[in-house]
C-alpha cells in the first residue's frame, strides 16, 4: 500500500518499549503516552516489549511500521534498529548506525569536534585499563578539578556526578567507580557552567528545530534522574529566557549536532548555556522521552504540534520511507 492510501486510514503500529536497561520503566510511561496519541490520531497500535520474542512477534504481526520508544542499551545503541532492518520494517528514528553514535558520548564528541561544534573538553577510560585512582589523577591534571563525571553510554543522568566547586582525588574515583557500575566506559570532562538547555529537533519540517527549554531543578543539584522523572520536581521553561540570539544560536547547533550524527526524524539536543560566550554542547539523544514530564513533546506542544499530530507525523513518515534498500545478490562470476 502506498503512503498516499495509507492517509486515508490509520496504520497498525507496534509501539516497542523496555529493555534491559536502566531505563526501562521510563521507556514504558513513554511508550503508554506514544500508544494514546496513536490511537487518538486513528492508529491501530500494541506496545511490545523488547524481549527474547519481539522477533516472532514483529514478524507475524502484521505491523506496517515500528515507533521504538526504547531508551538506552539494546533499544537505543542500534542493536533494536539492527533487528528492525533484518525484519525489513519501517521504523521511527534514526538508523543503526546514528543510534550508535550517539549513545557512545565519546565517539559522538570526535564528530562534533569535527563539525566545529563546541564541546566541553574530556577524558575517556575503560574499566579495567587503569584504577579509578589514577584516571582521577590524570583527569585533575589535564582538565582542572571542577569536573562532570558519567557514563559514556547512558541516559537519564544515570551514573552523573558534577563537581562544579572542585573534586578532590577521592571523591573523583568514588564517582568513577560509580560510572564504571553502569557502563565499561567513564567519561570525566570540564564542568560547564551556565543554564542547563535542551533543543528538540524535528527532522520533518523546516526549520527543523523546536523551541529551547530551559530546566531548572529547585531541589536538586541539577536534573537527576528523579528531577526528570518525579511529577513537579523541575521546572521546564519553553521557550527557554536566554534572549533572541542564544535561542538561535542554540537551534543553529542543535541540528548542526543532529546531522553531524546522521540522525533522522527526531532528537533532543542538551545544553549548558552560560550568561556570556558559546553555548556547550552535551549530548544528542535519539529517542527523547515521550512522558507525561518529558521535554520533547512539550517542546512541540509549544510549537503548536500536539502530541497525537507529532505521534502521527513521525509515524507516517517512517512508513512513507519504508524499509531500508535491499540490492539483489550478484552472482559469482565464472571462470
Amino acid at each position: 500500500m502506498s503512503a498516499a492510501e495509507a492517509r486515508a486510514r490509520g496504520l497498525s503500529v507496534a509501539v516497542v518499549q523496555g529493555g534491559p536497561a536502566s531505563e526501562a520503566e521510563v521507556s514504558r510511561a513513554s511508550a503508554a503516552s506514544v500508544a494514546r496519541a496513536l490511537e487518538e490520531a486513528g492508529h491501530r497500535v500494541a506496545r511490545l516489549e523488547l524481549d527474547a520474542h519481539l522477533a516472532e512477534s514483529l514478524r507475524t504481526g502484521g505491523f506496517e511500521v515500528v515507533f521504538p520508544v526504547a531508551h538506552g542499551a539494546v533499544g537505543e545503541d542500534g542493536s533494536l534498529q539492527g533487528l528492525l532492518e533484518v525484519l525489513a520494517l519501517p521504523y521511527v528514528g534514526s538508523g543503526v548506525l546514528a543510534s550508535a553514535l550517539a549513545m557512545d558520548k565519546r565517539t559522538a564528541k570526535l564528530l562534533f569536534a569535527a563539525a566545529g561544534l563546541p564541546i566541553a573538553r574530556s577524558i575517556a577510560a575503560r574499566r579495567g585499563a587503569a584504577s579509578a585512582e589514577d584516571v582521577a589523577s590524570r583527569a585533575r591534571s589535564e582538565l582542572g578539578d571542577a569536573l562532570v563525571v558519567k557514563p559514556c553510554a547512558n541516559g537519564s543522568a544515570i551514573g552523573v556526578a558534577r563537581f562544579p566547586g572542585g573534586a578532590s582525588s577521592v571523591d573523583l574515583a568514588t564517582a568513577i567507580d560509580a560510572a564504571w557500575a553502569v557502563d565499561e566506559v567513564a567519561l570525566v570532562e570540564v564542568f560547564a557552567p551556565g543554564r542547563e538547555v535542551t533543543c528538540g529537533v524535528l527532522d520533518l519540517r523546516e526549520p527543523a528545530w523546536l523551541p529551547p527549554t530551559e530546566i531548572r531543578s529547585p531541589s536538586d543539584a541539577f536534573y537527576t534522574y528523579q528531577a526528570r522523572y518525579a511529577p513537579g520536581r523541575s521546572q521546564h521553561l519553553c521557550p527557554a529566557p536566554i534572549g533572541e540570539a542564544r535561542t538561535r544560536r542554540v537551534q543553529e547547533i542543535a541540528v548542526a549536532a543532529h546531522r553531524a550524527l546522521g540522525c533522522r526524524d527526531l532528537s533532543r539536543v542538551d545544553f549548558v548555556v552560560p550568561e556570556e560566550g558559546e553555548p556547550t554542547l552535551l549530548e544528542v539523544n535519539t529517542m527523547p522521552g515521550f512522558t507525561d514530564t518529558s521535554l520533547y513533546p512539550e517542546a512541540a506542544g509549544a510549537a503548536g504540534i500536539s502530541m497525537p499530530d507529532l505521534c502521527s507525523a513521525l509515524a507516517r513518515a517512517a512508513f512513507a520511507r519504508g524499509a531500508a534498500r535491499r540490492n539483489a545478490p550478484l552472482p559469482l562470476p565464472r571462470a
